[in-house]
């Protein structure tokens, strides 16, 4: 009896936290199976490719970095957009609370659009939803910012060796913490020239000689009701945009704060973020000729 009650009450503690998340099935099978199902609220977003099924794989693309992998399959009519077969690549960097299975949502999400997605990991695996422990990690990162670009260039790299990417359509994009360093891999791939960068209320660089260095299309949502990021710091990156002739698309929803677009947050818009994605998705199409 000693042996058998440690695996019942295991057994009974694993599917009462089912019943109470409600999304616990759904969750293991985003990690494990080839079919991925989205558990997030955005999601709900988009239902027009529901039926794509995807791959997904945990992959190591830097040192000790694990991202998280997803395409459509190969057998999908996603896969035929371009003429030799492949799909754009995208580098999508998560929020300041780690690489979470809202991020990995996100990316199934971006995926079932024909987009092979690589999530990567800028907090060595540490997930958190403590607001200090945010601040910790996100500071480190921007101590150590040399350290972060290398993460994220061996990204695009690793995307680039995959045989179902076309190598000259890998975009950046990210939020809150992510958006800003989906801005500094922007401003750090001379050597490997990006097709897009997509920021969602990210940290911002307003200075005309610094952004010259961008030579492709931008996207940036924001909000104005955004203290972390004002809209006078926005309005200026977007002057310092147009100076360099870099084509944009710079948008600021009103009545919305910081992080509108997380569904786990106060600030959480739907209807705007809605707009938000498919502004998105709309500017991928545009600029990657799809």
């Amino acid at each position: 009896m000693n042996k058998i009650y440690p695996s019942v009450f295991f057994l009974f503690v694993l599917v009462s936290s089912a019943a109470v998340s409600g999304n616990f099935v759904n969750l293991v099978a985003a990690q494990s199976s080839d079919v991925v199902t989205n558990v997030t609220d955005l999601t709900r977003l988009d239902v027009s490719n529901a039926d794509v099924e995807l791959q997904n794989k945990t992959v190591n693309y830097h040192d000790q970095a694990n991202g998280y992998l997803v395409y459509p399959n190969a057998q999908d009519e996603n896969n035929t957009r371009n003429n030799n077969g492949t799909l754009p690549g995208v580098v999508m960097i998560h929020e300041n609370k780690g690489l979470n299975d809202n991020i990995k949502n996100m990316a199934n999400l971006l995926a079932r659009s024909g987009y092979v997605v690589l999530a990567v990991d800028l907090f060595k695996g540490e997930v958190t939803t403590d607001r200090n422990r945010s601040s910790e990690l996100t500071q480190s990162i921007r101590d150590n910012q040399d350290l972060a670009t290398a993460n994220l260039k061996s990204a695009i790299k690793y995307l680039t060796s995959l045989p179902n990417v076309s190598p000259d359509k890998i975009v950046s994009m990210g939020w809150c913490f992510g958006g800003g360093q989906s801005l500094q891999l922007a401003l750090n791939s001379q050597d490997h020239p990006l097709a897009a960068t997509i920021i969602y209320y990210g940290r911002l660089v307003t200075d005309n000689a610094t952004l010259a260095s961008i030579k492709w299309p931008v996207l940036g949502i924001f909000g104005d009701q955004d203290t972390s990021i004002p809209v006078d710091s926005v309005k200026a990156f977007e002057s310092a945009l147009n100076a360099n002739n870099i084509p944009n698309e710079i948008h600021i929803y009103k009545g919305v704060g910081h992080a509108f677009a997380n569904p786990s947050g106060d600030n959480y818009a739907p209807n705007e973020t809605k707009d938000a994605w498919d502004r998105t998705l709309s500017f991928l199409d545009k600029h990657l000729n799809m």
